[in-house]
């Protein structure tokens, strides 16, 4: 048995969350979040003590794999709505920037031109100098995928270390050539 999957997920004071067939649906402070789950799991709302639990319909393999990660991505929209995700890039380089404008992300990154990264909707992208970013947003897959898509356009360089990286991301560095005497 999913020993992650057995935990009931609790629901704090202020969260609402409904299950339509297999439509879950949860709202809170922050905004509202709806995902359909996978026909091989269960997922009730009980009441007293309030709680979501989710239970497997069948003893298969994939049911077993599914039972924990419902209950993660369950656990992980109602932390969304009450508390939001956020995600931190760092911009290393010389003459390495970044900018908000309206809902786009402007990179300067050393590239001929300047890139130019649609926001997409649900996020809320800041920069509170030229070589930081932060990504918040009440979807932890949205922040995450847009992370990591801004980090891939100018992944750190094993060498100098320039580049766009999570904060805190620590990037092996690789010795240069070195020449004979």
């Amino acid at each position: 048995m999913s020993r992650i999957g057995k935990r009931p997920v609790p629901i704090p004071q202020g969260v609402k969350v409904t299950v339509e067939g297999r439509l879950i649906t949860v709202e809170g402070p922050k905004g509202r979040l709806q995902w359909e789950h996978r026909p091989e799991v269960q997922v009730t709302v009980q009441q007293q003590p309030h709680q979501v639990v989710v239970q497997r319909v069948q003893e298969t393999r994939l049911a077993r794999a599914l039972h924990g990660l419902t209950r993660a991505l369950i656990n992980n929209m109602i932390v969304g709505v009450t508390q939001g995700y956020e995600k931190r890039l760092e911009i290393v380089g010389v003459g390495y920037l970044a900018a908000v404008q309206g809902r786009t992300l402007q990179l300067r990154v050393g590239y001929a031109n300047e890139l130019q990264v649609p926001i997409p909707d649900g996020l809320e992208v800041t920069c509170p100098d030229q070589q930081h970013i932060v990504i918040r947003g009440i979807d932890n897959q949205k922040v995450g995928n847009f992370a990591a898509s801004v980090r891939a356009l100018r992944k750190p360089d094993p060498y100098k270390g320039k580049g766009i990286r999570y904060q805190g991301e620590h990037i092996r560095m690789k010795e240069g050539k070195v020449s004979a005497k």
